[in-house]
């Protein structure tokens, strides 16, 4: 099967042998191809196994909707762990209490050094030991704020192995089953293949004798060739601005609104200028 490249000079050599059409005929008739506006391959950002894949080929994907979940029972305990400990009050509790009788003995021992009831040692180790009772409510509070983050990363860690649509499409090939692993850097390895078909793009390869007679905002009429019938409105979003001097062609690129679907990507058509 012949690969169509993107690359105004590859389309202008596949499109002269798919269909070639006589100099005459260039700039009132020209050949285009219809194509998605993206083609995506879905990666795993880690290593791990599917756990699941919520969609097959052939299904319709909204943008942000879960498509695949990777293992995270290890993950998804720790962070259970962390929550807790985000909200735990014990060793804050501990910590209050035992600051409130350290300053109540601190203030007794104050009180009696000043009638010389006690010595000075025994005031100054009441007051070290309010010191080291608020030092312990400071890292008290410290830990608790510690988890609260911790919980957070924990939270980020599942939610990396939960993998979204970035588009609005259709999923076009499903490479990988659940309980298989995910590599992560495997460029071969994709989870699944998704094409976005809202709006559709379309490729012209135009003469080089034609460049400044089409500019952007353009509106062309696009007809699919057989046996696909109708006929679209496309707008013109680029054109070229470097003439191919292999092929002494240059390209634009057109855009056809597709809410519906009906506009089939992959299908060769010609442009009527």
């Amino acid at each position: 099967m012949m690969n169509i490249s993107r690359s105004s000079v590859n389309m202008a050599f596949v499109l002269a042998t798919l269909n070639p059409l006589p100099n005459a005929a260039w700039g009132a008739q020209s050949l285009c191809l219809i194509e998605p506006y993206a083609r995506i391959a879905l990666h795993s950002p880690i290593t791990a196994p599917i756990s699941a894949i919520m969609v097959d080929r052939g299904s319709n994907v909204r943008k942000a909707q879960v498509l695949v979940t990777l293992d995270s029972s290890a993950e998804q305990a720790a962070l259970e762990i962390a929550k807790y400990r985000a909200v735990m009050e014990g060793a804050i509790k501990s910590a209050e209490a035992r600051l409130t009788h350290a300053k109540e003995r601190l203030k007794r021992a104050e009180q009696m050094r000043q009638q010389n009831y006690v010595s000075a040692q025994e005031r100054d180790d009441a007051e070290a030991e309010a010191q080291i009772a608020a030092a312990d409510l400071i890292e008290a509070k410290d830990n608790r704020e510690l988890a609260k983050l911790e919980a957070q990363r924990l939270k980020a860690e599942v939610d990396r192995r939960i993998i979204r649509s970035p588009i609005n499409g259709v999923v076009t090939e499903r490479l990988q089953s659940p309980g298989e692993l995910a590599q992560v850097g495997d460029a071969a390895g994709a989870i699944l293949k998704l094409a976005q078909t809202d709006p559709v793009r379309v490729e012209v390869v135009l003469p080089a004798a034609m460049h400044g007679k089409t500019k952007v905002g353009d509106r062309i009429t696009i007809k699919p060739e057989a046996p696909f019938t109708g006929s679209y409105r496309a707008v013109v979003k680029v054109v070229d601005r470097v003439i191919d001097s292999a092929s002494g062609t240059f390209g634009i690129r057109l855009e056809i609104p597709n809410p519906k679907g009906n506009v089939l990507a992959g299908v060769k058509c010609t442009a009527e200028l």
